[in-house]
């Protein structure tokens, strides 16, 4: 059965996301590989062909920027950072453009921060872009917009957006091309007794102890990110392959149903599209702490959190924002869109709704947060 998985997972999937490191891309920091990203970008070529389409989530412009300028190391200053940036990503879009149209295929840059999946109507309108783009039989580059961004709206890494932009078009699969040959029980390199993991259940617990430890001095990631990224990325039904990005073919023998890398699969159901987008958040402006009846009721199911069952309310926050529902440790058991500003939360912490004219000077909706816009953490 566990072969049969790996046989028909990525040899079934229509819409599938690539996503390829810095040190891959960059040749371990010595600057863009051409040789290697023609070869990506060939199997692409083959694969448009074969009617599948595909995006292709690039890291490497930070480190092909400090390739350029003659850093040694990355630096920290967040300028820094964007001005490397901002040169290297010359290159890379010059690369992948150069690279797919020697195989008869157009491409088009995308750049990315979290605002842009943040906002409603942005994330609709790089939804609608990244659908024509494939349906025009262009291939997306994407990339974070690291010239602009700062700490406050990162993705963190680029497997992470990766993630969101399988969750973002629904992709049947995520394919993170790495430096490493798939997920181990531990280090290999300091664990002789590690065994490699061929498949496994995204979002299983087991797989991120396993994964501890950081990535190059060049990317951000690491082990532990593909981990969360296939876990992510299973929120909307896409299943997640780690593999070595320099196998021979790697990602034409994927779509033939060859069992390469570790396959992490995705549970069979999906999560509603307005739900993923509220599960994707990955800043919130705040948070209500609700007592553990309300904590039993959200995790029965099927419930809405009604002002009643709260205790407090954390930051500052307008209606429509995405907000965490923390339990009485503070640990998230939910979040999802507010009825209510902060400030209104406060008030009618504790009251049922009957109260809330009262109190307010209007009556509007009895929930806190309705059933409909809220998703379990947990």
């Amino acid at each position: 059965m566990t072969q049969e998985i790996q046989n028909t997972t990525l040899r079934n999937a229509r819409r599938l996301v690539v996503k390829v490191g810095s040190s891959l891309v960059t040749n371990e920091g010595r600057g863009l590989d051409a040789e290697a990203i023609g070869e990506w970008c060939r199997q692409l070529a083959d694969l448009v062909r074969d009617g599948r389409e595909v995006i292709m989530v690039s890291s490497g412009a930070i480190a092909e920027g400090m390739k350029r300028l003659g850093w040694a190391t990355r630096p920290h200053q967040v300028h820094e950072l964007q001005a490397a940036a901002a040169v290297g990503q010359m290159g890379l879009a010059q690369m992948y453009e150069t690279k797919l149209r020697e195989m008869g295929l157009g491409s088009a840059q995308v750049l990315l921060t979290h605002a842009d999946l943040a906002d409603r109507e942005r994330y609709l309108n790089a939804r609608s872009t990244l659908l024509t783009l494939l349906k025009l039989g262009v291939v997306p580059v994407i990339n974070e917009n690291d010239t602009v961004v700062n700490d406050e709206i990162k993705f963190g890494d680029n497997d992470t957006l990766g993630a969101l932009v399988a969750n973002l078009i629904e992709a049947d699969a995520l394919v993170i091309l790495t430096d490493q040959k798939g997920l181990y029980t531990a280090d290999p390199r300091k664990d002789a007794n590690a065994q490699f993991v061929h498949v496994g259940q995204a979002g299983d617990a087991a797989l991120e102890a396993m994964a501890g430890g950081t990535g190059s001095s060049l990317g951000r990631g690491g082990m532990i990110t593909k981990i969360l990224a296939a876990k992510r990325a299973a929120g909307s039904g896409a299943s997640t392959v780690i593999a070595w990005g320099r196998e021979p073919d790697v990602l034409l023998r994927l779509s033939r149903g060859e069992a390469i890398g570790t396959l992490l699969v995705a549970p069979t159901q999906k999560t509603q599209a307005r739900k993923q987008w509220i599960a994707d958040h990955l800043q919130m402006r705040g948070a209500v702490i609700v007592d553990a009846g309300a904590v039993a009721k959200l995790c029965g199911g099927g419930s809405s959190l009604l002002p009643i069952g709260m205790t407090g309310v954390d930051g500052d926050f307008s209606r429509g924002d995405v907000i965490a529902i923390r339990d009485p440790q503070g640990l998230e058991v939910a979040r999802g869109l507010a009825n209510y500003a902060s400030a209104e939360a406060r008030l009618i912490c504790r009251k049922p709704s009957s109260a809330f004219e009262a109190l307010l000077g209007y009556a509007a909706e009895p929930e806190m947060v309705h059933r409909d816009n809220l998703v379990l953490s947990r």
